[in-house]
């Protein structure tokens, strides 16, 4: 547990806003570290990461301070690394994980096959072309990496019911060209370039009490155990955690979901955490209150499941969710689903996070450890 309250920290920021007025005065008297306090606690704390940070230092900085994992944001997706034939695109992720290794931050790689966000020329390839370009395309990413990365992201998103394949799954040029077998074939050509990077199968929706996360529930729960039945190197699952309260959620489910999911015998990890605020009052002190509380009740639950070792947001701050960009947020109040403001300043959020992994925090492991 840590000594420093979360009512410590938000009197010394009060107090360092005034005094100053500016954000030299806090610099003086830093917030505490969320990746501290979760490594404290049991658990690894982490954020992605854009390549905005190569452009905004005050952003940069909270990685410094606040992480001990990130997640590639889209430096590692196949449309970045391989928008064109030729040679990849290492440069971005390069740039990151240097920046990772010079801070003692370990890497997640984020993801090597997934049916969207796919460049077309692949798209227009032959079934047998596809089928050949995944293995090498593969083999030649894990290999670049290996034994540099704490996680691997293999597979994103298999399940989405709306496309109604059989089992739920999510089409696209993976799975016009292997069926379901792509996702046991990216594992296993993954494991044999890299065995001791931790494997992941990432999946969306789950929190979700509905038809559609309902499904995506028995459609993931059924994968993971084929996959662990087969022998394969499946070491994590993530479930991406992007909070939707417009969704019906029900704890006790969501709470029987994880027991069955760790009794495969996989970690778990919250791999995309953020609370979408469209429902909640225009009041930003209000809709701040409300997202706290989102978060709050959820972490508070997931969190105790001793499966679940990692907690990783989806970027740090306000301005650059994903949120700020779609089509529903354009000429519309500005998105705050996030731990910190546009301002690089810490919010309700960030202390529910800090209280989650206090209120149920375990016996402090070897997080630092798992990272490397």
């Amino acid at each position: 547990m840590s000594s420093f309250s979360r009512r410590d920290l938000l009197q010394l920021t009060v107090a360092g806003l005034a005094a100053g007025g500016s954000r030299t005065a806090i610099a003086a008297a830093p917030p505490a570290s969320l990746g501290a306090i979760a490594a404290q606690n049991g658990y690894l704390f982490g954020a992605a990461a854009a390549e905005v940070i190569d452009k905004d230092p005050a952003y940069r900085d909270l990685y410094v301070t606040q992480t001990k994992i990130i997640t590639t944001d889209v430096a590692l997706k196949m449309a970045r690394i391989a928008p064109q034939p030729g040679p990849k695109h290492f440069e971005t992720a390069d740039r990151l994980l240097a920046f990772c290794d010079r801070n003692g931050i370990a890497m997640r790689g984020h993801c090597l096959i997934w049916n969207e966000w796919v460049p077309d020329w692949i798209k227009n390839m032959t079934a047998d072309e596809r089928r050949a370009y995944l293995d090498a395309y593969i083999e030649e990413v894990v290999a670049h990496y290996a034994g540099r990365l704490q996680s691997w992201d293999v597979v994103n998103e298999p399940f989405w019911p709306g496309h109604r394949a059989p089992g739920g799954f999510r089409l696209g040029p993976w799975y016009d060209a292997f069926g379901t077998d792509y996702v046991r074939r990216a594992f296993l050509r993954a494991a044999q370039i890299d065995p001791k990077t931790k494997l992941v199968l990432n999946e969306a929706q789950t929190e979700r009490d509905d038809e559609v996360g309902l499904a995506v529930r028995s459609g993931l729960l059924k994968l993971v155990a084929d996959l662990k039945h087969a022998g394969v190197k499946l070491d994590v699952v993530g479930l991406q955690g992007h909070l939707q309260p417009q969704y019906p959620h029900d704890p006790a489910r969501f709470d029987e979901f994880l027991h069955q999911l760790g009794a495969l015998g996989v970690d778990i990890y919250i791999t995309e955490f953020d609370v979408y605020d469209g429902t909640f009052p225009d009041d930003v002190a209000a809709r701040d209150a409300a997202v706290a509380k989102t978060a709050q009740d959820f972490l508070q639950l997931t969190l105790r499941h001793p499966a679940v070792k990692a907690l990783i947001t989806w970027e740090l701050a306000d301005n650059y969710s994903f949120y700020r960009g779609m089509a529903n947020y354009k000429n519309a109040r500005p998105a705050r689903p996030l731990p910190y403001d546009d301002k690089m300043q810490p919010k309700p959020l960030w202390n529910a996070i800090a209280q989650s992994f206090e209120a149920v925090g375990r016996s402090a492991t070897s997080t630092s450890g798992q990272a490397r």
